[in-house]
């Protein structure tokens, strides 16, 4: 779906500054970023190093999507890569490759949706980067046509 019509059918959907492309599995583009999140992963890769992303499934972290030094968290057959994008600094530059995985049975819940990684005021999950900023990832979902 486009992001024209995804505002068609949902106007608050903000508005994607980074998109991701399809993960090896799926040949739809379900991951994208808002400028919020952009400038947010920015200032943790600086600090950080590379990144990426886990969609939490519920338990402890509520269905937050968390992010991690890459490495830090491990994937595995369980999980699904939806989409890689390639994030870039302020001038720019590209910073390196940022993965959004999900685990392979949420996803099966989430296939129809496109996902859009936010950053708002707020306390953070205990357990992703963000949480000491003041400011806490957020996925904003949309039905997609597939």
């Amino acid at each position: 779906m486009t992001e024209e019509a995804d505002r068609a059918v949902d106007p608050s959907t903000p508005d994607v500054a980074l998109e991701a492309t399809a993960g090896p599995e799926d040949d739809v583009v379900r991951v994208g970023y808002t400028n919020a999140a952009v400038e947010l992963l920015r200032e943790l890769w600086h600090r950080h190093g590379a990144l990426m992303f886990h969609q939490s499934g519920g338990c402890c972290e509520g269905s937050a999507p968390m992010c991690f030094p890459v490495g830090e968290f491990r994937t595995g057959d369980s999980d699904v890569l939806l989409g890689t994008a390639v994030l870039t600094a302020a001038d720019g530059s590209d910073l390196g490759p940022l993965e959004l995985y999900i685990s392979r049975e949420q996803f099966q819940a989430w296939k129809h949706t496109r996902l859009i990684i936010d950053a708002v005021p707020g306390r953070g999950s205990g357990f992703s980067l963000e949480a000491p900023t003041g400011h806490r990832f957020l996925t904003r979902s949309t039905l997609c046509t597939v």
